[in-house]
């Protein structure tokens, strides 16, 4: 549909800009901004409401999504392979991709002065898959961010788009692309004005004579290079997905929780690099930590807190390496548990196959939006504390019941936290529980552990473990419910593509409804189930405590990941040996 063929109703232009014109009027009375900072503003307004027209001024008989097609055609993407791509070129662009990620997350942003850098996603690292102060800052967290919310859109039937026609999926991927831009830039803006400050010889080097301008535009060249990685992981994670083997998104989680994993188990250089290696700053790996304690205390010295050190204390404890152990081989058993429908071919007698419903059946998805979510409610209620513009904002600014941060890094530091810790409200009890430190040991030995509670009573420190682990256990639940709604995984998606491939259930009719009556037995109630467990078991996990601070969630994704990939090439040799198979396993023919 060409721009010129679109109906619009051109009247919505009028209580734009009149909403337009208010909210820069706000922002010049009560920010008092610079002539430079002024102009951005007003172009970021312009930016958000031409948006807004265009969605709302179409005037055709499909999903106001299609007002935003202009947009939407003219992104960048990456091509559509056309036909079938060989396994040898799906794994070439993996691994490239692979290794471009990896080069990303070591090139750090200019003129960043890395010393005082706040890691606002600090807790949400291994499941963001981004590296702080590097090109890949925000990790896939726009991303994740702009699919949850067009996955609660599309559920909620504000989006009136029917996903199985292939033209109202097409204007979803498009939306769904504009929203992670709009995301980039939510999550990238936030983070510089405070959080990721500009160096002196940055800001020296713009020689701008006018006090601030020199800061601000040190900020544009900083949300400059957030915004162009942000959008090449992107592109990258469309590459893998038409181009390679699985997801984008899931190779960089996977990745980068391999790394904190083995650098959490093997590495040998202390916590703190500034203090001589002791009993207090021993080897942060848990395998050279255990090592350096057997060989430099002797039997009485290890059965008076050496052996607590080893087994229980940070960094990396070896119940944190067997805790990770301990899931990985829970979720290679869950993922290998399913119920098996069995199919007939409706022409070739004999032929008979399989359609199996695993446990996890909407994957670990779920658990990324989750994760994700609570990573945004981290960053928000964080600059909602301490920005110095956010912080005056009516009713929820600097409000101690979305959450309090420690004054200062000083302060953090004697409580033995960092700066981005919540101390009181919403953000502490939706917080990251890390390990049994944090929550079990206070409770079994107050007088010795009663320091890691940071301040709180023993019964918000049982309120912060349930809550977390109830949210994370509902919270995955629902988007298992929309995940499987969005792509095509209900009863009758299904049911048609059993159909499509010419199979049937033996002592059924061939048709879509009895199909999708029989189906309508199991995926609701499997959705939930696995809902359920990826929640609980990235939830408990975090409770036992990583290695590595992986967190739960994050190893939880590592070892889906693994294993679906592992499958997935599984299928694409499959489909090289036997070209007939793509049809049934979804391959282009």
């Amino acid at each position: 549909m060409a721009e010129e063929e679109t109906p619009r109703n051109y009247s919505w232009a009028i209580p734009l800009l009149v909403i337009a014109g208010i909210l820069l009027g706000v922002d010049w009375v009560w920010a008092h901004p610079t002539p430079i900072g002024f102009g951005i503003t007003a172009l970021a307004v312009g930016v958000v409401f031409g948006l807004f027209f265009l969605g709302l001024s179409y005037d055709g008989p499909k999903s106001k999504l299609y007002g935003l097609k202009p947009v939407t055609s003219r992104m960048p993407a990456v091509a559509q392979p056309r036909g079938h791509v060989h396994f040898r070129t799906k794994l070439f662009w993996t691994i490239v991709i692979l290794l471009l990620y990896f080069l990303l997350t070591n090139i750090f942003l200019y003129g960043v002065d890395q010393a005082q850098v706040i890691d606002l996603f600090q807790s949400y690292r291994a499941i963001l898959a981004g590296q702080q102060g590097t090109l890949m800052h925000l990790g896939i967290g726009p991303i994740v961010t702009g699919s949850i919310i067009m996955q609660l859109f599309t559920g909620a039937k504000i989006i009136n788009l029917d996903l199985t026609d292939d033209e109202d999926k097409g204007m979803y991927q498009g939306a769904q692309k504009v929203m992670v831009v709009a995301m980039i830039f939510v999550e990238a803006i936030p983070q510089v004005f405070g959080y990721l400050s500009p160096s002196t010889s940055l800001v020296s080097s713009l020689n701008v004579t006018s006090p601030g301008n020199g800061f601000l535009l040190a900020d544009l060249v900083i949300i400059a290079q957030l915004v162009f990685g942000s959008y090449l992981v992107f592109l990258m994670d469309e590459v893998v997905s038409k181009w390679g083997i699985g997801s984008g998104i899931s190779l960089f989680i996977a990745a980068g929780v391999s790394q904190q994993i083995i650098q959490g188990t093997l590495n040998w250089l202390p916590a703190s690099s500034t203090t001589p290696v002791g009993i207090s700053n021993p080897p942060s790996g848990t395998i050279p930590k255990a090592i350096w304690f057997f060989t430099n205390q002797n039997a009485g010295q290890l059965a008076g807190g050496g052996w607590e050190q080893i087994m229980l204390h940070a960094p990396n404890p070896v119940v944190a390496l067997a805790g990770t152990a301990a899931i990985f081989f829970l979720v290679a058993w869950t993922e290998s548990t399913r119920i098996e429908l069995p199919l007939s071919h409706a022409e070739a007698r004999g032929a008979r196959g399989r359609y199996p419903l695993r446990l996890i059946y909407a994957s670990n998805i779920p658990v990324i939006l989750m994760s994700a979510l609570l990573a945004n409610v981290s960053m928000f209620s964080i600059l909602l504390w301490g920005n110095g513009t956010l912080q005056h904002f009516p009713l929820i600014g600097h409000q101690w019941w979305i959450g309090s941060y420690p004054a200062s890094a000083a302060i953090a530091q004697a409580q033995g936290i960092t700066q981005t810790t919540p101390l009181t409200g919403a953000a502490y009890y939706l917080s990251t529980v890390n390990g049994l430190e944090s929550w079990l040991l206070p409770l079994v030995n107050a007088q010795t552990y009663g320091a890691f509670l940071v301040g709180h009573q023993w019964w918000q420190d049982l309120a912060h473990v349930a809550i977390y682990f109830t949210v994370m256990v509902v919270g995955s639940i629902i988007f298992a419910k929309f995940w499987i709604q969005t792509t095509n995984m209900g009863p009758e998606a299904v049911a048609r593509q059993i159909e499509a491939s010419g199979m049937q259930i033996p002592g059924f009719r061939r048709e879509p409804r009895v199909l999708r009556r029989v189906l309508a037995r199991y995926i609701p109630v499997i959705t939930v189930i696995s809902g359920a467990a990826v929640g609980a078991l990235a939830a408990g996990a975090d409770l036992i405590g990583t290695v590595g601070n992986a967190s739960g969630t994050g190893v939880l994704l590592t070892v889906g990941i693994i294993i679906n990939l592992y499958e997935a090439m599984g299928r694409e040799q499959l489909m090289e040996m036997n070209p007939l198979l793509r049809r049934f396993l979804g391959g282009e023919a």
